[in-house]
């Protein structure tokens, strides 16, 4: 076998170690994209998950409304004219294109909320469901239809009125369709997603993109295939603008309908093939460096015999450092960090932004407690402001404080948010806060107490939330935090050093 030159046992060695260094990143990219992947699947079930709680509630709520009008004196007494007034304000919620219909069991209208002219008011043309009413004394909600008053698409949501144990009447409400429009949209996660919510015969009506075109139509072939295996479920799609989803699906037990949301597959795989691109060039680039060194090495090497042994030394030593920079190179750009806090990744850095911005209008000077804890909670308040009470007097904060707890104040807002007193209609928060003075110096003591909300039950494992709030109450504000998990609800205390300028 010929023996190498020198130049050539160069080039093989920088090959050598240079390549299998570039392959190792490229798995390392790959291996993101295939946990992405999982991590995509299991935020399309939690998004639609989310939506369904949230289009439950809107329903529990507009049934709850109806019910309450059932049992009016005036409805029971036929007074339709009284009846009216009191409807009105129940209309006023939903705007002007809500309808309120009453019909006998045979379907003749009673009264419209759009009419006084009883007498030219049409049969109800869903028969089949006052027929239900009736027979089982309780609530219904319909599948798409067009209506016989609107002469448009709605949905409607079908109440009995009882009286002496029979029913009476049958309360019809047909919605605004678009406050189930408005509702998607505001879930939205971003561009790359579309989410429907199908009748359930697999019609939609609400979608986003393209509701225009959308709405009254059936769910593409490859989603209505699985739409009604299971309530809920993940599987890959084609939207009906021909685009491959990841597809997840959570049918309600209370109406029947089924919130699909999907993220585009090209979102997932954009990424992978720029990080291996940006992963080939880099390589390339050190790569023809190594190379390029190791001929100007060897040529200089070839000079002389006397530089030979200090050359290779040093050759050793530059490839050594070479290699060392594509290490570090690989390490920072392809650094891996759990799905989990990618997730929350968004909420944190808006409530740090939220801190950041309060400090700003500031100049960095500090800022006030109850500034930094309402800009966090706007979100929550904008619906009802009473659900959140805070209490507790004036605490300036210095900047870094102001940052550590709208950070920790995010964290429990999200949790309860998701699982506690602020995932329904009827939860509240008290929020108090109070300096306590101690041998080691003063500290800002705040309790969140939970009520109204779900049944409470401790996590069987802590998750990266209640970690972060300990470890940074602990490591960031010289204090603790402790969170109580009653059957009423969570009870969350922060304690906070506070500093001599504040």
């Amino acid at each position: 076998m010929p023996k190498l030159s020198l130049p050539m046992r160069l080039v093989l060695l920088v090959a050598g170690t240079t390549l299998p260094l570039i392959i190792f990143a490229a798995g390392i990219v790959f291996n993101n994209y295939v946990q992405d992947r999982k991590d995509a699947t299991q935020r399309v079930l939690e998004t639609v998950r989310g939506i369904r709680l949230v289009l439950d509630a809107e329903m529990q709520r507009m049934t709850g409304g109806l019910q309450v009008l059932s049992l009016t004196n005036a409805l029971r007494d036929r007074d339709f004219d009284g009846f009216r007034r009191i409807a009105t304000g129940f209309l006023e919620q939903y705007g002007r294109d809500g309808v309120v219909l009453v019909a006998d069991r045979e379907g003749r209208q009673l009264f419209s909320s759009v009419t006084t002219d009883t007498a030219t008011l049409p049969m109800r043309n869903n028969l089949d469901l006052v027929e239900k009413v009736f027979a089982t004394k309780r609530p219904y909600y319909s599948n798409l239809f067009t209506g016989v008053v609107k002469k448009s698409l709605i949905v409607t949501v079908e109440v009995p009125v009882i009286r002496d144990g029979e029913v009476l009447y049958d309360i019809s409400f047909s919605p605004p369709i678009e406050i189930f429009q408005d509702m998607i949209e505001k879930q939205l996660p971003g561009k790359d997603w579309t989410i429907s919510i199908f009748d359930g015969e697999g019609t939609n009506f609400a979608r986003v993109p393209n509701p225009q075109n959308t709405i009254g139509q059936r769910a593409s072939p490859s989603l209505y295939a699985e739409l009604f295996r299971k309530p809920e479920g993940t599987f890959a799609t084609v939207s009906l603008e021909g685009v491959p989803l990841i597809t997840g699906v959570a049918r309600s037990s209370l109406t029947g309908w089924t919130v699909a949301g999907g993220i585009a597959e090209s979102s997932l795989v954009a990424p992978l093939w720029r990080n291996l691109a940006i992963t080939s060039v880099i390589g390339g680039v050190l790569l023809l460096v190594g190379l390029a060194f190791a001929v100007r090495m060897a040529t200089a090497i070839a000079r002389g015999e006397m530089l030979h042994d200090l050359l290779i030394d040093e050759l050793n030593h530059r490839v050594k450092n070479t290699l060392a920079i594509l290490q570090s190179i690989t390490t920072q750009t392809f650094r891996s960090a759990s799905r989990a806090e990618r997730e929350k990744f968004e909420g944190r850095l808006g409530a740090l932004a939220e801190a950041h911005n309060l400090l700003s209008q500031e100049k960095w000077q500090g800022s006030e407690l109850q500034d930094v804890i309402a800009r966090v909670l706007k979100p929550y308040l904008l619906s009802n402001p009473d659900r959140v009470r805070m209490f507790g007097p004036m605490v300036p904060l210095t900047p870094r404080l102001a940052v550590v707890l709208s950070m920790i104040v995010h964290e429990i807002a999200t949790n309860a948010a998701k699982y506690g007193a602020l995932s329904n209609d009827s939860g509240t928060v008290a929020l108090n806060w109070e300096i306590i003075a101690q041998s080691d110096g003063r500290k800002l003591r705040m309790i969140w107490t939970e009520s109204g909300g779900p049944h409470v039950s401790a996590p069987v494992q802590r998750g990266f939330g209640s970690r972060l709030i300990e470890r940074s109450a602990r490591d960031q504000l010289g204090g603790e935090a402790t969170v109580d998990f009653l059957p009423r609800g969570v009870v969350c205390t922060v304690t906070a050093a506070l500093e001599q300028d504040t």
